[in-house]
Parts: structure tokens; C-alpha cells; sequence
């Protein structure tokens, strides 16, 4: 799992690449992002998007010292689902 680290005050952008884990022809076709844990004012998604092969999250917030995990499903247009995952750090900075 990918780690990154974000200032509690800071509004991040990161995506997921996900072409080499579509196969011939397919696409993304729904993405959703989710936060663990979910807690008040910790990490919290602001914005998401998808492309064909990509999935963009906008993360705010946080408490620091903590660290979250932050989960990317997909679903694929022949209805193949995947899930990856990054930790986020919170750091004064």
C-alpha cells in the first residue's frame, strides 16, 4: 500500500491509474472513494472523478498525528470490480 503524507490544512489531489488492470477494451465505468476512519475532521473527500482508465480523489482535512487509509473501487465496463488502497499521513508541516 502506497503511503503519503498531507498537512491538516491542505486541500490534495491523487489519482489511480488503473489501465494495466483493464482488460482489452474495457473502461472504468463507476468509482467510488471511501475514508477509514471516519471520523470528524479527519481526511475527508472534497471531489471525485473518473476517466477511462483513471480515478481522481481530492482529499481535505485531517487530524495530525493520524493516518488513514483511503480506498479506490472500481467497477470495469464488463463489470469487474477492483480495489486499491494508500495509507495518508497527517503532519503539521
Amino acid at each position: 500500500m502506497a503511503m503519503m503524507v498531507k498537512d491538516p490544512g491542505t486541500r490534495i489531489d491523487f489519482e489511480f491509474d488503473w489501465a494495466a488492470a483493464c482488460p482489452a477494451g474495457q473502461a472504468v465505468a463507476a468509482s467510488d472513494w471511501a475514508v477509514w476512519p471516519d471520523e470528524p475532521d479527519g481526511v475527508a473527500v472534497a471531489a471525485m472523478a473518473h476517466g477511462l482508465a483513471r480515478a481522481m480523489v481530492t482529499l481535505e482535512g485531517g487530524i495530525a498525528g493520524r493516518v488513514y487509509r483511503v480506498t479506490n473501487r472500481v467497477t470495469m465496463t464488463d463489470g469487474q470490480i477492483e480495489e486499491r488502497s494508500m495509507a495518508v499521513r497527517v503532519e503539521e508541516r
